[in-house]
């Protein structure tokens, strides 16, 4: 945490100045006044950083999504069983491990201490809790339903961890078993090709250009490594440089959409997304505009935000919202717009949207597992024509010098 200088006045007029670490001067401040002194002034020190120590600190001092599902469902279930908001964060900073979220709650219990509101002292933290978590808290003490509020949107944080953790398993076998071939062909080629191209210039046959090229690949890293791996880093950085622009990512985003199995997936994940987060906040008394923007601060992809901004401006002016997702349809899946509009006419919209969710969870759910049956034999049909390309390409002149002879 970082270390702050800070000068007080007391009540007998004597200034005394020293230095504490906090997590922000809200901390610092908070706990000076608690002792009574007149606060002139408090000032970040200067301290001395490594090199990319910051960034490292950064790593080290987030605070994860798991910790936010395990502290809602927590504070819910104490409020429930009669624990006073303060009393139950105070238990929650005891048990937190995570040094950064510990200092978080402790400089909520000293913000309600003072008259703030929950949802006003959490905005000041807006790395650690979502606007989605801010909104629903708010709209919970609105309502004189915080407890349930904080389930709710513990559930809501579950559920989208889930389905993060659901994709991002999905793609770590195909992304290792390509990464192995990779590093596999980088041997061959700088190992064992120029043993090969050394036999065929022995020989002074004509080689055909599939084998010229491979050789060229080979001379390149096996004597120009480092002239290669700048050229690989080249092209790298410049992929990831265009991907930065807004044309060059809204052009990936693009094309997700029509990738055969991850093109559904987008879709279906995004649908689930979006349905659960509405429902979470409309089900909390969030209003219907702001609930939308909220959601769409929580959507990744450009496209489904777009789609947001026109819900928003659609539903300020009395349209339904039902029409905009039943006009997306290459974006979101045709249910979504006609379970959103059986649920205005039915005036449970809130309910529908949930229903939603927990369908294409379940769909994404089951995509993820079928995928690894879908790519493996894609994988091995690319394995297979890598390997069948190289082999025919060393080996066909072999063949030609056998005709020779």
């Amino acid at each position: 945490m970082p270390k702050f200088k800070y000068k007080v006045r007391s009540s007998s007029g004597e200034e005394t100045e020293g230095e504490v670490n906090a997590l922000d001067r809200f901390a610092v401040a908070a706990d000076l006044r608690g002792t009574g002194n007149i606060i002139l002034s408090i000032e970040e020190a200067q301290s001395f950083s490594v090199p990319g120590l910051a960034f490292l600190n950064s790593l080290l001092g987030r605070v994860k999504l798991r910790d936010l599902i395990i502290f809602s469902h927590n504070l819910s279930t104490m409020m429930t069983a009669g624990l006073s908001l303060s009393r139950a964060l105070s238990i929650l900073e005891r048990q937190t491990k995570n040094a950064t979220f510990k200092a978080t709650i402790k400089t909520l219990i000293e913000d309600i201490s003072h008259g703030n509101t929950f949802s006003g002292s959490m905005e000041k933290f807006p790395k650690v809790f979502s606007p989605v978590f801010i909104s629903m808290v708010r709209a919970g003490e609105e309502s004189g339903g915080l407890s349930q509020s904080l389930l709710v949107v513990g559930d809501q944080l579950e559920k989208s961890y889930v389905l993060k953790k659901k994709i991002k398993g999905a793609m770590i076998y195909p992304a290792v078993v390509i990464s192995v071939l990779g590093i596999i062909g980088v041997l061959m080629f700088i190992y064992v090709v120029p043993t090969l191209a050394a036999t065929f210039k022995d020989l002074n046959v004509e080689l055909p250009t599939s084998t010229k090229v491979i050789m060229w690949i080979s001379d390149t890293l096996a004597n120009h490594f480092l002239l290669g791996l700048m050229g690989f880093i080249a092209v790298v950085a410049g992929i990831w440089g265009i991907l930065r622009t807004k044309q060059g990512h809204r052009a990936f985003e693009s094309s997700l959409f029509y990738i055969p199995v991850v093109g559904g997936l987008v879709r279906q994940s995004n649908a689930a997304r979006t349905t659960r987060t509405l429902s979470s906040l409309l089900s909390s008394g969030v209003d219907m505009v702001e609930a939308i923007t909220i959601t769409k601060d929580v959507l990744q992809n450009s496209y489904y935000k777009e789609v947001m901004d026109i819900a928003a401006d659609r539903v300020q002016k009395g349209i339904p919202l039902s029409s905009v997702f039943k006009e997306k349809e290459k974006i979101y899946p045709l249910l979504v717009g006609e379970m959103i509009e059986v649920g205005e006419e039915t005036g449970k919209l809130s309910e529908m949207l949930l229903n939603v969710a927990i369908f294409f969870e379940d769909e994404v759910d089951s995509a993820t597992k079928n995928m690894s049956t879908i790519i493996e034999p894609l994988l091995m049909v690319v394995i297979g024509a890598s390997v069948g390309f190289f082999a025919i390409s060393m080996i066909s002149p072999m063949y030609s010098v056998m005709s020779g002879i």
